[in-house]
């Protein structure tokens, strides 16, 4: 199924932060059948994003799919790197998850790693106590038994990769700069309207 959408011509995959949490994530972590199935399911460790095309789902300039949340987010040939802060998501006036942002880096950590333009947006549910999910998951995995299955429905994620548009190797941390790469990354996305140029 990766990289195959199964909708009619002229339909585009294009979800919203809260359409990602809500009709897929939860529906994913629920053991409920998502529709349309569409989202494949990729270990996150086992392929670099350009690796992604014709496995994940492809929509655009972005790359969709569901994985198992976990602490070691390092590839064949990189890692991926946590940047800013997390943020919530709501639906209905209340937060029902959380995206944590990372950037992609070619090479060993921390000193010989070269940043790349490739951004994930990794997307987890809320529990009852407003962490998330994945995190309640890891504590409860400290009381199993020896044997059980460490892979809960709630350790579900779902991940939408992409390319930044910045020329060069992104640079987070540059200051005086009028656009930064971050800055671009969010004006590309649907759910950023409150996000704007500066004006001259």
């Amino acid at each position: 199924m990766g990289g195959s959408t199964n909708l009619p011509p002229g339909f585009h995959f294009f979800p919203s932060d809260e359409e990602l949490i809500i009709h897929f994530l939860r529906r994913k972590a629920s053991l409920l059948p998502c529709r349309p199935d569409i989202v494949p399911t990729l270990p996150l460790n086992r392929y670099d994003p350009w690796e992604l095309n014709g496995k994940a789902l492809k929509a655009g300039n972005q790359w969709y799919f569901f994985s198992h949340a976990t602490q070691s987010r390092t590839s064949r040939n990189g890692h991926w790197n946590p940047i800013g802060s997390d943020e919530s998501v709501s639906s209905g006036g209340s937060n029902v998850g959380l995206k944590k942002t990372f950037i992609f880096s070619i090479g060993e950590e921390p000193f010989q790693a070269t940043k790349t333009n490739w951004v994930m947006n990794e997307y987890h549910l809320l529990d009852g106590n407003g962490s998330s999910s994945s995190s309640g998951s890891s504590r409860k995995r400290s009381h199993k038994k020896k044997g059980h299955s460490d892979k809960e429905p709630s350790n579900w994620v779902i991940c939408r990769v992409f390319e930044s548009s910045c020329n060069s190797h992104a640079s987070f941390q540059e200051e005086d700069m009028e656009l930064s790469c971050l800055d671009e990354v969010f004006l590309s996305l649907d759910d950023y309207d409150e996000v704007s140029l500066p004006k001259n």
